[in-house]
């Protein structure tokens, strides 16, 4: 019988994951639901989550704590931005704490925080709800298929 297969670079990987915040709050739960599916570098989960997965096997369960570096980063002053009212069209009104898309330049999608507004602006966060927070990353690794693109079977 061959050795389970480690988390390696492409590998696919079912999983349970959780995501909480230093209060113990949940943000993130699949444990209830679906497992997720992901392909190890494919940009579902951020670099240093990955670093976590990578050497478990199919059966491991593992509980870190991740400084804001290591998960979703530090929140980044520049990512917050002083929007014209006009922006949102007559017929729309911005809320506090509303998460809204915006359509970037490039045609992708990011998501912003309305923090506060007046009568002319908008200040919406660009920030990671979790960046700058210190989370606690608990995993179930489910299954663990060999890396996309080896035909080599190992």
């Amino acid at each position: 019988m061959s050795d389970p297969q480690e988390i390696l670079p492409n590998c696919g990987v079912t999983l349970h994951l959780s995501i909480a915040l230093e209060d113990g709050t949940v943000a993130i739960s699949t444990f209830d639901e679906e497992p997720l599916e992901v392909i190890m570098g494919d940009g579902t989960l951020q670099p240093g989550l990955e670093l976590a997965l990578y050497g478990l096997k199919a059966g491991d369960e593992q509980t870190l704590n991740l400084l804001p570096e290591q998960a979703y980063g530090l929140r980044d002053r520049n990512l917050i931005q002083q929007m014209p009212r006009t922006e949102f069209g007559s017929d729309f009104v911005p809320e506090k704490g509303q998460i809204i898309a915006f359509a970037m330049p490039n045609g992708d999608e990011a998501a912003g925080q309305v923090l506060s507004l007046d009568e002319g602006h908008v200040e919406v966060d660009f920030n990671h709800p979790l960046a700058g927070h210190e989370i606690t990353f608990k995993v179930q690794i489910l299954d663990v298929s060999p890396p996309q693109g080896d035909a080599s079977g190992h």
